[in-house]
């Protein structure tokens, strides 16, 4: 599950808080009776910001991001092989952002990258859940947490084109602020050559479950 625009910390463990009706079923959901043992989680999830020990398990996860958004952004890989990880690099050291693990059995199966932290609003600038982990629901209760953890004006830019992205994200936008969400196309700054990307807007009332989710520390950085 790739979600982008196209523009170090504690290690406490954020658990997840089910939405009201249980889990919430993800786009690529297969039909219930198929692999449904592989698909149920068996524990909660839980997000905790990254730090310099999870770098090498997050640039294999950036690499499966960039391959799947490659689709809709028409990027590719450098001569090494490798998409560009200058976005991945900024979200874990500049200050105005960050970079969320969403773990699952003691096992990293995706991130959050979210800039903004410093202004008014925060903007989910990268999102990404590996495939066996997006049957199991497991994307929908990590972007819910997500915006939960951080009360207020929330912007999640992602591209038309990619339908299951649509979907994901208005329904994300919907449990978060029911009928009180919006979106507006932007054009893409520095590519003519592609469609306006889509921006939800919302803001996320707080609530009983929302948990704080603590700054980098310079030392872990």
């Amino acid at each position: 599950m790739a979600r982008s625009p196209h523009r170090d910390a504690p290690s406490r463990l954020l658990p997840f808080a089910a939405p009201p009706g249980g889990a919430v079923p993800e786009p690529h959901q297969r039909p219930a009776g198929t692999g449904a043992a592989a698909r149920r989680p068996r524990t909660a999830p839980l997000l905790r910001p990254a730090g310099t020990d999870d770098r090498p398990g997050l640039a294999a996860l950036w690499q499966m991001f960039r391959h799947e958004l490659s689709d809709f952004d028409h990027s590719r890989p450098a001569a090494d092989g490798a998409f560009g990880r200058e976005r991945l690099d900024a979200a874990l050291t500049e200050p105005d952002r960050e970079l969320v693990l969403i773990e699952q059995d003691g096992r990293v199966v995706g991130f959050a990258a979210v800039r903004g932290l410093l202004g008014p609003c925060r903007v989910v600038s990268a999102f990404f859940v590996v495939r066996t982990a997006r049957r199991a629901g497991i994307g929908g209760r990590a972007a819910d947490a997500l915006l939960r953890a951080r009360p207020g004006p929330w912007e999640i830019p992602f591209q038309q084109v990619n339908a299951a992205a649509v979907v994901f994200w208005r329904g994300v936008a919907e449990r978060a602020a029911p009928g009180a969400w919006h979106e507006e196309r932007r054009p893409v700054p520095g590519r003519p050559d592609l469609p306006p990307d889509v921006w939800i807007s919302l803001s996320q009332p707080p609530g009983t479950d929302a948990h704080h989710v603590p700054p980098r520390s310079p030392s872990r950085r």
